[in-house]
């Protein structure tokens, strides 16, 4: 009997390295919920911000409204949930945080006041990475295990402040498409659980001009398309799939029907483990650790400074 012609696509993987997941699980999801609220506006606009009171409505919407019916939400689904909190925001809005930490959710790193790591000088980005490191420590009793840096901002000292600092993991990178290993200039190393800009609710849905960011506005169905077309295939290539979310933005009615209904057809589907990205990332460690998966490993930074191909006049940039 002759044997089955192999086809071409079972001569290729779309992932060649796959984590083994516990449970046997085809993929790992984590959601995961950036609680900006009007910190962006402070920062974005710190002379007049006051006077901006439709869109500072727009963004404490988020830890009044959303994050409640978020908690409610994922609770009931038996779904975890990892939120994102600016130390600013733990301070200014600490109910929304004590809702977070009731359901048994993962309060993580997000700067401040949501400033801009990578345009900060490495005295200040310390600084304020470790002033955030203990307003949540003393609020919530943990320090924190992960971060993602406002704006994905990451810098050429955020891999030394981290593991200095005792941080055990980062999302704001995007170089694969499952967690993979970042090892600093002193050899610490932190594990990478990268993000990935279609995943992200800001280009489906905001539309504000105080923010300077004006996209068409999708439908909830446009998104959950997009959200649900990466879903499908990292459960086929058994890979790591990972939605960066806002309660300001999807934590509306009609969006969070269409976020139920995709839990509801993950659970359905099966074989997903769904985690906080503490847990995520402490799987990967341990799995490394053990010599049972070898991740990748980028080395940071990648470039130190301008380089030599750029110098000065070197090039035209410009015609």
């Amino acid at each position: 009997m002759a044997k089955p012609k192999k086809t071409a696509r079972s001569k290729w993987k779309m992932i060649k390295n796959p984590i083994p997941w516990p449970g046997g699980a085809n993929v790992a999801v984590n959601y995961t919920f950036d609680m900006d609220a009007d910190s962006i506006l402070h920062i974005a606009h710190p002379d007049d911000a006051a006077t901006r009171v439709s869109t500072m409505s727009y963004l404490r919407y988020g830890p009044e409204v959303a994050v409640p019916r978020i908690c409610d939400m994922f609770e009931a689904y038996g779904v975890p949930v990892t939120f994102f909190v600016p130390g600013w925001c733990v301070e200014e809005h600490p109910k929304a945080v004590e809702r977070m930490l009731k359901g048994g959710h993962e309060v993580a790193h997000h700067g401040y006041m949501h400033e801009l790591a990578n345009l900060s000088t490495r005295d200040r980005e310390y600084y304020w990475t470790q002033r955030t490191f203990e307003v949540i420590e003393r609020f919530t009793g943990q320090k924190p295990r992960g971060i993602r840096q406002p704006w994905a901002a990451y810098s050429k000292h955020s891999s030394e402040i981290l593991t200095e600092l005792g941080i055990q993991y980062d999302s704001s990178l995007l170089a694969d498409d499952v967690p993979y290993i970042i090892r600093a200039r002193s050899g610490r190393e932190l594990v990478e659980l990268p993000i990935n800009w279609p995943m992200d609710d800001w280009p489906h849905y905001v539309h504000n001009a105080d923010l300077d960011y004006l996209m068409p506005i999708k439908s909830p169905r446009e998104a959950t398309e997009v959200y649900m077309s990466e879903f499908d295939v990292m459960w086929k290539a058994k890979g790591y799939w990972e939605a960066c979310w806002h309660p300001f933005v999807s934590g509306r009615p009609a969006r969070m029907e269409y976020i139920a209904q995709m839990i509801e057809e993950m659970q359905k589907i099966g074989k997903v483990w769904f985690c906080t990205m503490e847990d995520c990332a402490k799987h990967v460690r341990k799995l490394v650790d053990q010599g049972k998966y070898k991740p990748r490993v980028d080395k940071l930074p990648y470039k130190e400074a301008r380089i030599s191909q750029l110098a000065e006049d070197a090039i035209p940039l410009r015609g």
